[in-house]
């Protein structure tokens, strides 16, 4: 199997995880910090990290209300989905990211992380989280 990458994306920031080469496991890579809606920045990151470890598919986190319902930042992942699938050859799958940052802040808290260091890294947990979320549900 190869490795996937997992995408936790902001408007300022994209957490980024990727998985084993067996697919079981998701760790964190980085938390990539771009300029407010700069995504064609971010995206070029991104195919870098692509390139480097010959992924062919994404999981990008797609924020839902918590009713279902997609709002404006839900459109911001979909637009970056297709603009992912246009500069490089990856399937780009969009996996519900509810309450993954809420995961991730919980986990850092309780192995007593710094709150200035939590600020670091919980983007990049979040990613872990969208991805092995996903990794769990395809192994099942």
């Amino acid at each position: 199997m190869e490795k996937i990458l997992g995408l936790d994306l902001g408007s300022r920031t994209c957490g980024v995880a990727i998985s084993d080469t067996l697919g079981m496991l998701a760790h964190g890579v980085e938390t990539y910090h771009f300029s407010e809606n700069a995504y064609k920045k971010c995206a070029y990151h991104i195919k870098n990290i692509v390139e480097e470890n010959n992924i062919h598919t994404i999981v990008l986190g797609l924020p839902k209300h918590m009713n279902g319902d997609l709002g404006e930042r839900a459109q911001i992942s979909i637009d970056f989905k297709e603009r992912l699938e246009k500069m490089m050859d990856v399937e780009v799958i969009l996996e519900d990211e509810r309450l993954t940052t809420v995961i991730a802040t919980n986990n850092l808290i309780f192995g007593d992380v710094s709150r200035k260091k939590r600020k670091q890294v919980v983007d990049k947990m979040a990613a872990v989280e969208i991805l092995q979320g996903y990794l769990d549900k395809i192994r099942r």
